[in-house]
């Protein structure tokens, strides 16, 4: 009867750890070794105790809310953002149990609890170090990132056997209190950022315009300094040429001074000049051509711009401006 009872005994030791699973030792409650996967025998209880940890299975919590986004944990998850505003952010966590002895053996809680714990102190130290905006837009995955260093970081160093797999930010959210004040404020903002772009696109526009009207002022400007330097130093260059020929023979430079400037001012005159000395010479010399187009020039500008005072006094016509030499003649000898 013994011997069944202690063959009993000796059979009740053998247990298989499965796939995925270690199996923790502790000899009259010390820890002895870990076992692998397959068919093991331990020393029966109360020598021996076996108990079996999975280091594979992934498993998950939730920080500001249970299991539905919409079932809120308000004291998880509102916190308080760097610039004095508060934010509801729910997160995920999943996990596993990397090493078996340490969570047995150092752990005074569940393993769900300590990774809860960790995760809310994580991330409430990465909001607080961060802005509203940025938690709220474009630095979610930056957060969930830095969050899961950090709960790393604490799990560790409690030595707690547990590895974070995935952290993310599952909604992020103003305080249903405030929704309607931050969205007008968002709004705003959005309005502000549109404004912002069409007047840069308008100083898009306007600019490159400028830029090239200004450009072409210098240059035409520039243009103008040369054309009136070279226009300058031409001048100069023929006063000194004159002067030193008027210093060699001063009255020969008089006379043909004078008949340059006769000639340039009479060029444009509609007078007809006669020499009275010359009497005998019947033979004059009229620009008619000249005088037709002076005439048919002033026709065309009183046409264009009418003035009621010439409208009253007749214009002179090509005929009376152009005289033959006996009609002159015959005036000349009345006069």
């Amino acid at each position: 009867m013994i011997g069944v009872l202690l063959a009993v005994w000796l059979v009740s030791g053998f247990y298989i750890v499965k796939e995925g699973e270690r199996g923790v030792v502790a000899r009259f409650g010390r820890y002895n070794e870990v076992t692998l996967p397959g068919a093991r025998w331990a020393l029966p209880y109360p020598i021996e105790q076996v108990e079996k940890v999975s280091i594979e299975k992934i498993e998950q919590v939730e920080v500001g809310f249970r299991r539905d986004e919409k079932a809120k944990e308000p004291r998880e998850s509102l916190m308080l953002t760097d610039d004095e505003n508060i934010v509801d952010v729910q997160f995920t966590i999943q996990y596993r149990l990397e090493d078996p002895v340490a969570h047995l053996y150092n752990n005074a809680t569940q393993h769900e609890d300590l990774v809860k714990q960790a995760a809310e102190t994580a991330i409430r130290e990465v909001v607080g170090r961060s802005k509203m905006d940025y938690v709220l837009y474009e630095g979610r995955s930056d957060i969930s990132a830095r969050a899961a260093t950090v709960m790393q970081q604490l799990l560790s160093r409690y030595k707690t056997g547990i590895l974070i797999n995935n952290v993310t930010m599952q909604n992020a959210q103003p305080p249903e209190e405030v929704q309607a004040a931050f969205s007008d404020a968002q709004k705003a903002k959005q309005d502000q950022e549109r404004q912002k772009s069409e007047g840069q696109a308008y100083a898009n526009d306007v600019v490159p315009k400028a830029r090239g009207v200004a450009s072409r002022l210098m240059a035409e400007a520039n243009g103008y300094q040369q054309r009136v330097v070279a226009n300058a130093e031409g001048d100069a260059s023929r006063f000194t040429q004159v002067l030193t020929e008027y210093d060699r023979a001063p009255a020969v430079m008089r006379q043909r001074m004078y008949l340059d400037t006769m000639q340039q001012f009479l060029a444009n005159s509609t007078k007809v000049m006669i020499d009275q000395k010359a009497g005998g010479n019947n033979l004059l010399y009229l620009p008619i051509d000249k005088l037709m187009q002076m005439a048919s020039d002033s026709a065309a500008a009183a046409a264009a711009e009418p003035n009621p005072m010439n409208a009253m006094e007749p214009s002179p016509s090509p005929e009376v401006l152009l005289r033959s030499p006996d009609s002159l003649r015959n005036n000349r000898g009345t006069r």
